[in-house]
C-alpha cells in the first residue's frame, strides 16, 4: 500500500502540473459551498478516469476523490461554521476522497487530522489538497471498519453512497459513538440510512460536482447519532 500511494502521490503531482486544457484535466478550484478550501478536482471525472486507465493499461478504482461529493461539502460547511466543534480535538475523517473535510477540520482548529481511505489516490489527493490549503492532515491508507479507533471526532461525508457500503459503515460509527467519540454525519440522502437512530443537526441546500449528475444544489443533512 505505500507503494501504491507513492506513484499515485508521483502521478498526480504530474497530473497537476502537466500544461493543457480539456475535461481529462485536474484543476485547483473553489469547492462549490466551501470556497475556504481549494482542491485538484476533475473537470470531467469519468473522462480523466478513462484516460488514467488507458494509460495504466488496467482498471483504476473510480476517482470518488475528484469529485466534491455534496455530503462532504455539508460536513465540511458545518465544521468552518462552529470551529468549537473541532478546536484543539483528534479527528478523523473516514472514507476521506479528496479530504475536503478533513482540511475543513484543520482550518477550524483541530489538534490532529487524520484522513483515512482506501484508495492510494485518495491518500495521495489528501496530500496535495492539503498543501494547497496549508495545513498538516495526515493521510492514512487502509480498511478502518473492523478496528476500533480513539478520536475525539469521527467524521463521515457522503459515505452511504451503496447498500453494502453502508452495512460496514453504520455499525462502525455506532460503536465510535458508544466509545466515546462525537460523530457527524453528511447524507445527501442516497437511501442507504434507517429513518432511525440518526437526528438531523443542520439541513443545507448544496451544489456538487459528482459526474453524470445535476449540478442543481439539493438537500444535504449533517446528522448525529440520536
Amino acid at each position: 500500500m505505500v507503494m501504491a500511494t507513492a506513484a499515485a502521490l508521483t502521478e498526480l503531482e504530474q497530473e497537476i502540473t502537466a500544461p493543457g486544457e480539456g475535461l481529462d484535466r485536474l484543476r485547483l478550484v473553489e469547492t462549490p459551498f466551501v470556497p475556504e478550501v481549494r482542491l485538484h478536482l476533475a473537470e470531467d471525472a469519468i473522462v480523466w478516469w478513462a484516460r488514467m486507465e488507458a494509460a495504466a493499461g488496467r482498471p483504476l478504482a473510480a476517482p470518488y476523490w475528484a469529485s466534491a461529493w455534496a455530503g462532504g461539502q455539508a460536513l465540511a460547511r458545518y465544521l468552518l461554521d462552529h470551529p468549537g466543534l473541532v478546536r484543539d480535538r483528534r479527528v478523523l475523517d473516514l472514507a476521506t476522497g479528496s479530504g475536503l473535510v478533513a482540511i475543513a477540520a484543520a482550518l477550524a482548529g483541530a489538534r490532529q487530522v487524520v484522513a483515512n481511505d482506501i484508495d492510494p489516490y485518495a491518500v495521495a489527493a489528501v496530500t496535495v489538497n492539503a498543501r494547497a490549503n496549508r495545513v498538516d492532515v495526515t493521510a492514512q491508507a487502509g480498511d478502518l471498519l473492523d478496528a476500533d479507533i480513539q478520536v475525539d471526532l469521527l467524521l463521515a461525508g457522503d459515505v452511504l453512497y451503496d447498500g453494502e457500503m453502508a452495512a460496514r459503515v453504520l455499525p462502525f460509527l455506532r460503536r465510535a459513538a458508544a466509545g466515546g467519540a462525537q460523530v457527524l454525519l453528511g447524507d445527501p440522502g442516497r437511501g442507504h440510512l434507517s429513518a432511525t437512530g440518526w437526528e438531523t443537526v443542520v439541513s443545507y441546500p448544496v451544489p456538487t460536482t459528482e459526474p453524470s449528475v445535476d449540478p442543481a444544489p439539493r438537500p444535504v443533512r449533517v446528522l448525529r447519532p440520536a
